[in-house]
This record gives C-alpha cells, structure tokens and sequence, in this order.
C-alpha cells in the first residue's frame, strides 16, 4: 500500500475529498429539513382526507418533534459503539423506509407511529452530519459548513411550493414518497463515499440510568413548554415542566459520579470556550425560533397584511440567510470566531429593532423587507462561528458527546423562547377594564413590548458570542492526524 498524503489543514482552502464528505452527508439534514416543512403545510388536508380533527393529527408534527429529543442523547454513544458510517447508513434506511410507512397509512394512528419511527432515525441524522464534517474539515470546518447548509435553507424555501404543488394534482400520500429517491441515492452515496472508521469505534458502556432520566426529561420538557405556548391547561404543562426539570437536575447528579461512561460528559461546559459557544447556539436557535413566532402574527394582526402577503414579505429572511451562510468560512478565518459571531447577532439585532420602534405608525413594506433581510444575514452569521469554536476547543475523539452536547443545548432555546414570548405577549395584549383605547392600537403596544423582549434575547447572544475565542484552533496534533486519515479513506 502507498503511504496516505499528508493533509495540511493549514492551507487557506480545505481539501476537496472533505467536499466529497460534505456532499453526502448534506442530503440527510436537506431531506428532513424538506420533509418536515412540506408535513407541516399539509396538515389541514391530512386532518380532512383522514377524518381527524386538528387536535389530533398535530401529534404527526409533535410525535415526531418528541421522537427527536427522545433520540438526540443516543447519538454519541451509537457512534462510539457501532461507528459513525454504519449509524449514517442505519438513519437514511430507516428514515427513508418509515417515510414509505407513512405513505401508505390507512389512518391517522398509522400515520402518527410512521412519523414517530421518522423522528427517531431523524434525530440523529441532524447532528450526525454536524460531527462527520467537523471531523473532517479540521480547522476549515465553518467555510465547509457555511457552503453545505445553503442546499439545506432551500427546504424550508421550496417546501411550501411543492407541498401546494402535490395536493393540488397528486394524492397527499406523494408528501412522503417524495423521500424515496433522495433516501436511496443518499444511502448508496454515503455507503460508497463515506471513509470507514471501524478504527475509531469505542466499547463504551451504555448509561442506562442517565438514559432514562435525560431523554423523558428532554421530551417532557420540550412537550409542556410547546403546550403551555399553544394555551393548553396551566396546571398540566406546570406539572409536566416540574417534572422534566426534577429528570434533568437527577441526570445532573447521575452524569457528575461516572464520567465518561455519562451519555454527556459535563465536564465539557467546564471549557469556557465550549459553554460559550452553547450558550450561544442556545440564543441563536431562541433568536430564530422567537422571530418565526412573532413575525406572522404582526403583520397578520397589527400590520393587517393577508396571509398570502405575509408569506411573500418573510420570505427575504431567508434570501438574507441564504446569502450569509456561503461567507462564513472565510469571514470566520479572516476575522476569528468571536467578532464575526457577534457582529451577526447585532446585525440580526438590528433587523429586528424597527419592529419594537414603528408598532403604531406601521412599517411600510418596503421597510419591512429590508428589515427581514437584514435580519437574515444576521442570523445566518451566529451559528457556523460559534460551532467551529467549539469543536476547535475539544480533541477529537469527544466530538461524537460534544455534538450531542451542543445539539441538545440548542434544541432547547426555540422552546423557551417560544413560551416566554408567547405568554408575554398574551398577558400584554388582555385589554385592562377602563382603558378607553382601541384593540389595534393595543395590540400595537403589546407587539412593541414583545419586540423588545426579542431584542433582549439578542443582547444576551451579543454577549455570549464575545466570550468565544477570537480564534479557532484544534487542541493537538492528533486531532489533525486522524481526521487526514479518515478524509484519505475516501480515495482508497
């Protein structure tokens, strides 16, 4: 055998066998991302063609949202266990067979267990795309995941359209099968393309206990902040959230006895650049997730724009993400982690600020889309700086716990942010007895308020970003060594 070529990963472009990786693994987050957004379009038909009522067929949007966190823990001892190749091939079969399930459901129960069967393999596809690329890309790893996430954005963009498309002329069963061919060309790709790592495979003990006290703490959590921001019953969502608080501060304790044998090692958030950077993945997803919230509901309720209208006036949110995300690699290795992290959560902040400044007057929709694609880039600017920091401040043999780690922190912020500023904004918009002012003008003063609650959030991300290091580098020389040897793999 020839001897494997030395990567640099000094050199100012990342090496193209990583781009072979990026490729492949790209398609599992673009086809959940698509999936997902095309089942949400669609529920109203779902709930009409299967005889539910809403109530009931939103459990195929929430049984698989609860599925995910259920799952999201076991992602870095699986790859320890059985290697991060077979758990790739593993989650596009099974992703890809369960959407075939829900495409030929006969009833709302079979269509709501196939969507739970689509989350538990989603789970971990999301994070396992994140960790085989920073193995890879080494210190180019923001430039190699600001180009790979732009195919990711157009989900949520053509998502709507297609969905129309389909339940205009095609049975809504089509919704599915549509992620067939990505299934199996994503899962012959990956079994001929991505390096073998059986090298790398850990025996690692299960941790049972911390399983069942981290996994329904994070699904009863997740489940009773989503409730009590959809205005279900105080006392139950209350009971739910003491509950999966008890959970987590029980794994806390658990997770502090056994170390590394813990499904997340704590000892991570000890490093002040990794807790800053989940701090500000936390923030971000809080940031994007609040705005979602907040925005269609004011150009709905305060502005008096048609749902149609506020379809078209969001969408350059996502043109301004989109044209952000390619420049994060160089602008993170030209400028460091920490100023291009924060500078995208002030440039979000300020896309934000008009809102909370112009309620009463209105803005006009010019403004409005000018604001909207600002806040966009700005948004599109947080995240790659702040994960390239945190994979750069861990070796790279706890890649597969830090990804866990990180993804469970930031799945959590689009949940609290949700709650706080959904029962913010419904206690400000209750219209006091006495007040001798009119509903619009007071919903204007309560979306104001609301706002600028949003705009807090931002500071606080502001904040988090300026305590990541102003540059990212690998913590050893073996980190470089093994991911030369597993890009080289790919060649052989």
């Amino acid at each position: 055998m020839s001897t494997p070529a030395v990567l640099n990963h000094d050199q100012d472009d990342a090496d193209p066998r990583i781009w072979k990786i990026a490729a492949v693994v790209l398609l599992g987050p673009l086809m959940t991302s698509l999936d997902s957004t095309v089942v949400n379009v669609s529920l109203s038909t779902l709930g009409r063609e299967l005889h539910v009522p809403l109530t009931a067929i939103q459990w195929v949007i929430t049984g698989y949202l609860l599925a995910l966190a259920l799952m999201l823990p076991l992602s870095g001892w699986l790859v320890d266990r059985i290697g991060a190749k077979r758990l790739y091939l593993f989650c596009f079969t099974a992703f890809t067979l369960a959407s075939l399930l829900c495409g030929v459901s006969s009833s709302a129960g079979a269509l709501i267990g196939a969507r739970i069967l689509q989350g538990m393999a989603g789970g971990l596809i999301a994070p396992m795309a994140q960790m085989m690329t920073a193995r890879g890309a080494g210190r180019h790893v923001a430039k190699v995941m600001g180009i790979m996430v732009v195919p990711v954005l157009l989900g949520p963009i053509c998502g709507p359209t297609l969905a129309g498309v389909i339940l205009q002329h095609a049975s809504w069963r089509w919704i599915f099968f549509i992620n067939l061919p990505i299934g199996v060309l994503a899962t012959a790709l990956a079994a001929r393309i991505l390096p073998n790592d059986e090298l790398a495979v850990r025996v690692r003990s299960f941790d049972f206990q911390g399983f069942l006290l981290l996994s329904p703490g994070l699904v009863l959590l997740l489940y009773s902040l989503e409730s009590l921001a959809a205005g279900a019953s105080k006392v139950i969502c209350l009971t739910g959230f003491a509950i999966a608080v008890g959970l987590l501060i029980g794994f806390v304790v658990h997770a502090r006895r056994p170390g590394e044998s813990a499904l997340i090692d704590l000892r991570l958030f000890r490093n002040k650049t990794f807790s800053a950077a989940a701090w500000t993945q936390f923030l971000a997803n809080s940031i994007a997730y609040g705005g979602q919230l907040l925005l269609p509901l004011y150009l709905l309720s305060v502005q008096r724009i048609t749902p149609a209208e506020t379809g078209l006036l969001l969408a350059p949110a996502g043109l301004g993400m989109l044209c952000s995300y390619p420049s994060m690699g160089f602008l993170t290795e030209r400028f460091g982690s920490r100023r291009v992290s924060a500078s995208g959560a002030f440039i979000a902040l300020l896309g934000t600020v008009p809102f909370a400044l112009f309620p009463f007057s209105g803005l006009p929709v010019w403004a409005i889309c000018v604001a909207l694609f600002v806040r966009g880039v700005g948004l599109g600017g947080i995240s790659i700086p702040s994960i390239a920091a945190a994979y750069s401040s861990v070796p790279k043999e706890t890649i597969p716990v830090a990804t866990t780690a990180i993804n469970i922190v930031q799945r959590l912020g689009g949940p609290v942010a949700t709650t706080v500023l959904a029962t913010f904004l419904h206690a400000r918009t209750a219209l006091p007895h006495g007040v001798s002012v009119t509903q619009l003008s007071w919903n204007a003063q309560a979306f104001s308020a609301t706002f600028w609650l949003l705009c807090a959030f931002h500071v606080a991300a502001i904040f988090t970003a300026l305590q990541l290091p102003l540059w990212a580098r690998r913590n050893s020389l073996t980190n470089a060594a093994e991911s030369e040897q597993a890009i080289e793999a790919v060649t052989e």
